[in-house]
């Protein structure tokens, strides 16, 4: 079923409700959701209202902080992964112009005494807000658990075992990312918009909500599509290590946010993608069952850890 935006919209229940029919109706339509758009619209998720808005409201309190106070949690030497990154120090890969957002990140809480804690920067706490670290983990563990059920359809898709996933997202270098686009005053540099053309990263990203329009996806005919949140859905795209490993079989899709239309240049807008990253030993090397002559080998053999580090460097958060 699609939603009126032309992005197809799933129902997890159907696939945690243990009935096959079901399970498989599910697996079929995001299968062909990632192998056409490469985005679909997720519901039944999982991510209780009351957390996302819980999230929400911590994020405007921290974002609403005095520049004085958010450049605390500005820390150095650790490429933006934990902590706040004041606005126009990202860009799109191939772009100079700095994205109109300032962000902070989550990253993984290492419980189990797993070795791989030791690769990854504490989370950071801020003193003048204690709550938002506790709101920021527990939606960190609902959306890993979103993303992790959808990975095992994934996987059954693409004709793996169901678990194929587990082992390398487990303790992950996943990322939630609080984003804060601020009203659009006075001269903005050519070429800036809240955020250049780009495609993720990671496995897959899961999008919750976002406070204004402007997300726009680019379509297999070349058609920028604008998808504004919909009720009770997250957004849920396939990232650049996943189309790597299926060697283009599921899309890796284009997309931006870009400014709002004058009458809504003083506005915000909020958002929180989660990044579903696995464990940087995960190898991305192409499947085998997605290799043919159709579809020769498209990309060198690499880990998820090396691939992250290229491209880090080429959106500038990573010098």
């Amino acid at each position: 079923m699609s939603n009126p935006q032309g992005i197809p919209s799933v129902d997890l229940s159907e696939f945690l409700s243990g009935d096959k029919k079901a399970q498989q109706k599910f697996i079929d339509e995001l299968g062909a959701a990632y192998e056409g758009i490469g985005f679909v619209a997720v519901k039944n998720h999982g991510i209780s209202q009351e957390l996302i808005d819980e999230l929400y409201d911590q994020m405007k309190i921290f974002f609403g902080q005095d520049e004085a106070i958010k450049n605390k949690y500005n820390i150095p030497g650790i490429g933006g992964q934990r902590g706040y990154t004041p606005f126009g120090t990202e860009h799109a890969k191939g772009k100079t112009a700095g994205d109109l957002k300032e962000f902070w990140h989550f990253g993984q809480f290492v419980e189990d005494n797993d070795p791989i804690g030791e690769q990854y920067p504490e989370n950071v706490s801020v003193e003048e807000q204690p709550e938002f670290l506790k709101v920021g983990k527990a939606s960190y563990k609902a959306f890993e658990d979103a993303g992790r059920h959808l990975l095992r359809a994934i996987a059954l898709h693409l004709g793996l075992e169901e678990t194929y996933f587990n082992e390398h997202i487990h303790n992950g270098n996943s990322i939630l990312r609080p984003i804060h686009y601020p009203p659009i005053t006075g001269e903005i540099e050519e070429g800036a918009v809240r955020a250049g053309e780009h495609e993720d990263i990671n496995l897959i990203t899961l999008l919750v909500g976002a406070s204004a329009d402007g997300l726009q996806v680019l379509n297999k005919q070349n058609e920028w599509v604008s998808v504004t949140s919909i009720e009770d859905h997250i957004v849920v795209n396939v990232g650049d290590m996943l189309q790597r490993l299926t060697n283009n079989k599921l899309k890796s899709t284009t997309h931006r946010v870009i400014n709002p239309s004058k009458e809504n240049l003083g506005t915000s807008r909020y958002s929180v993608p989660f990044f579903l990253h696995p464990r940087s030993d995960m190898r991305l090397d192409c499947l085998p069952s997605c290799i043919d002559e159709e579809n020769p080998k498209a990309y060198e053999d690499i880990t998820a850890g090396e691939y992250l580090m290229q491209r880090l460097r080429e959106i500038g958060l990573i010098k």
